[in-house]
């Protein structure tokens, strides 16, 4: 199945979600290989894109063959938002995106992210100029509200669509919740019920059987898995993680770490590949000293030895595949 933004076709309807700290141009483009419908760039704040901070530039970085590209801004002021999604505009995006969820202290607390929720006023102000003034098709990204309290995800999912966004993903949980308790998946079919744009699920799936459930239960147009895909990027090629044979994971992570290794360097590429290994890896029966080796090889040569090695002896069903909240990361969802 596919669907559209505006005029844009989705070539699928799976895809991966914005994820800081982990959605980086590496392992978008490896998901986006593996068949994610299209790639979201990590978010980015407004006053850092308007700043000119550096970082902004590796987080935006894409490649030709991950369109079609959604970039994500944050932030709480709607001019500034603007201006800033007028710049990022200049790079080629398909889409821009507004972060309307993320529930991490240091965003939300100041009335960013699932903050925004907490002020519809603003979101229609931030819509409405976005869809004005750009030129590509302005999507959002939302909970159901800062706390169980406050699930006002039908009247800022209609004023999203009403200030003319194209497409609405939605995380089954409140700010409240964070990652913990179960994704409501009523809500979600809620808000597809009441729009009349395409609306993506998000929440609890993390197994190809999850994706045909959401589709079933809520009517959506398309599933955004985070957290899942981390463990399981093949789940996008739809294959059960107990269904990727050891070669194949092997072939995988190879590939992984020549994207990364590519993208920030030698060493830095390696550092940054380990929090990936020690999931792709977590299925597998390896002892505390085996691990511990692996996560602490200085060179890519030496961390390739040692994978062949595990791989080589790789059993599943004797470790341990968990969804525990991803170390650094605020807004995984």
């Amino acid at each position: 199945m596919s669907f559209s933004i505006h005029h844009l076709p989705i070539p699928g309807d799976t895809l991966l979600s914005p994820m800081d700290g982990y959605s980086d141009q590496p392992f978008r483009s490896l998901c986006r290989g593996l068949g994610s419908a299209m790639s979201y760039t990590e978010f980015v704040k407004a006053e850092d894109v308007l700043e000119r901070i550096a970082h902004v530039d590796e987080k935006l970085a894409f490649t030709e063959a991950e369109r079609p590209v959604t970039f994500q801004i944050y932030g709480d002021d709607p001019g500034k938002i603007l201006d800033a999604a007028l710049r990022i505009q200049e790079r080629g995006p398909d889409v821009i995106d507004v972060n309307m969820g993320c529930p991490a202290k240091t965003i939300s607390a100041r009335g960013a992210g699932v903050g925004l929720m907490r002020t519809p006023e603003k979101i229609a102000e931030i819509f409405r100029l976005l869809t004005t003034h750009l030129e590509v098709p302005v999507t959002g990204k939302m909970r159901l509200g800062w706390d169980e309290s406050t699930r006002n995800y039908l009247q800022v999912a209609k004023i999203v669509e009403d200030n003319g966004a194209q497409l609405l993903a939605v995380h089954g949980r409140t700010r409240a919740q964070g990652y913990g308790g179960q994704a409501d998946w009523d809500a979600i079919a809620e808000v597809v019920d009441a729009l009349k744009i395409p609306v993506i699920g998000n929440g609890d799936v993390t197994t190809v059987a999850d994706i045909d459930r959401m589709k079933a239960h809520t009517g959506c147009a398309g599933v955004m898995i985070g957290r899942g895909a981390m463990y399981n990027p093949w789940i996008f090629s739809w294959l059960e993680r107990d269904q990727v044979p050891p070669d194949v994971v092997r072939t995988t992570m190879l590939r992984h770490l020549e994207l990364n290794l590519a993208f920030y360097g030698p060493e830095r590429g390696l550092v940054l590949f380990r929090k990936y290994a020690s999931r792709y890896l977590s299925p597998y029966a390896m002892t505390r000293e085996v691990r511990q080796r692996l996560m602490t090889r200085e060179t890519a040569e030496e961390f390739v030895a040692l994978l062949e090695e595990v791989v080589a002896g790789a059993k599943l069903g004797a470790g341990e595949l968990q969804l525990q909240e991803m170390e650094g990361v605020d807004c995984a969802v």
